[in-house]
């Protein structure tokens, strides 16, 4: 299925397996469909061949939309992907979680250079690893306490860590370490376990992925008297419209979760949609990812974004913090001393509060979004005006997982 109200801007790009593909998108006189036909093929080809079950995909700019379904929410009962199919939508709900605390800045309620300590007392006073590898009970004091800025920044001292070491084992004992499994109890447990150990690096020294997230959830949920998903449902997904967004949905508009095999890459059963965490409303509300959604919410969220902060002619979050958030806020030096993958990440991207930024090529700076573990992508392209989003349900495994959702953004974003 494909929807499309194209006139008359011509932009194309690259997309593995396939030929250039043109997008014509914005103003001017009408034309042929004709442009993405190669862009609709590529994403079939990945449902034929078996890569994805299905996919939603979705890119708009400014208020030309172009969408294409395909392949199935289900491979065992069939059922047909929908342009509303929930998807659980992973690490792209952080930038969600952003924009609530962000809100609690523009409310008074929280400060973005403050400790965090009033509301989260298991994070007062750090103990910090003399060495990352080192045993646990080898630590000294935090030089200064942990802000919401180290929070949404990522460098609180605590996140993935691809190492095995006394750490990491003791995350995954405690079932904090960041992966795919959200914690099973309450945020108040998860806390008290995370507050009994020690950072692995002194808060604000240096990007480690994932927790800063899931933490400054439960920031939002303690500072604002209210849960992190009625929270977001009263302050953003009301006033712009997501109404299909929150922690769980109706088990049959879920997409059902596969993962590769790791030998074969034959697509295995992961988490059906009326499995726990996504059918019914979870323990822990995770903010670094737990959200379900659809691809016409996350328009909205973009819209939302690229327009400073408002939502028609609402001033939902302040243009100040938009662009804050939207900064990036990440050193040379500590991205020297924060690896990610691939390798060169930190060539061509920062971090700003929840989000990822492009720093490079030139024609891609500017661009803020990030991609979901379970197989969904959410970018924007202000100098575009465009939202490219491709929400599947096939888990990411391996770096190279999101070549194919990054051809497709760049697909939607590169000009001729």
């Amino acid at each position: 299925m494909c929807e499309i109200k194209p006139q008359g801007l011509t932009r194309r790009g690259a997309l593995a397996g396939a030929a250039a593909l043109p997008l014509v998108l914005g103003m001017g006189n009408p034309v042929s469909a004709s442009p993405f036909d190669n862009l609709r093929s590529a994403l079939d080809q990945a449902v034929t061949t078996g890569r994805v079950p299905g996919l939603v995909a979705l890119v708009a700019r400014g208020p030309d939309v172009w969408t294409h379904v395909a392949g199935v929410r289900d491979l065992d009962s069939g059922a047909a992907m929908q342009r509303d199919t929930l998807f659980a939508v992973a690490s792209i709900g952080k930038p969600l979680t952003a924009v609530a605390a962000l809100m609690l800045v523009q409310d008074g309620v929280l400060d973005l250079d403050e400790p965090v300590d009033r509301w989260l007392p298991e994070l007062a006073e750090p103990q910090v690893l003399r060495q990352m590898d080192g045993a646990l009970d080898d630590t000294l004091p935090a030089t200064r306490a942990i802000t919401l800025r180290d929070l949404l920044s990522q460098r609180m001292g605590l996140g993935i860590v691809f190492a095995d070491m006394p750490l990491t084992r003791q995350m995954q004992a405690l079932g904090v370490a960041p992966g795919p499994m959200i914690f099973g109890e309450d945020a108040d447990t998860y806390m008290a376990r995370l507050g009994s150990l020690p950072l692995a690096h002194q808060p604000g020294e240096a990007w480690l992925y994932h927790t800063g997230m899931d933490v400054a959830g439960v920031l939002v949920a303690r500072a604002s008297g209210m849960s992190l998903g009625e929270f977001q449902r009263r302050r953003i997904f009301a006033p712009l419209g997501m109404a299909d967004t929150g922690f769980s949905g109706p088990a049959d508009r879920l997409a059902t979760q596969y993962s590769p095999n790791a030998e074969t890459g034959a697509l295995e059963h992961w988490n059906s949609a009326s499995g726990e965490g996504f059918a019914q409303p979870p323990a822990f509300e995770a903010g670094g990812g737990g959200q379900v959604s659809t691809v016409d919410d996350y328009l909205a969220f973009g819209r939302f974004l690229l327009a400073g902060g408002m939502a028609g002619d609402q001033q939902v979050l302040s243009a100040e913090l938009v662009n804050e958030m939207l900064r990036d806020q990440i050193t040379p030096a500590q991205k020297a001393a924060s690896p990610w993958f691939p390798p060169d990440f930190w060539d061509t991207h920062g971090w700003g509060l929840g989000v990822a930024l492009r720093t490079a090529p030139e024609n891609a700076r500017g661009r803020f979004g990030w991609w979901g573990g379970f197989g969904t992508a959410f970018w924007c392209d202000p100098a575009t005006d465009t939202v490219a989003t491709l929400f599947t349900q096939r888990m990411m495994t391996a770096p190279d997982d999101a070549a194919f959702a990054e051809a497709f953004i760049n697909a939607a974003f590169d000009a001729t």
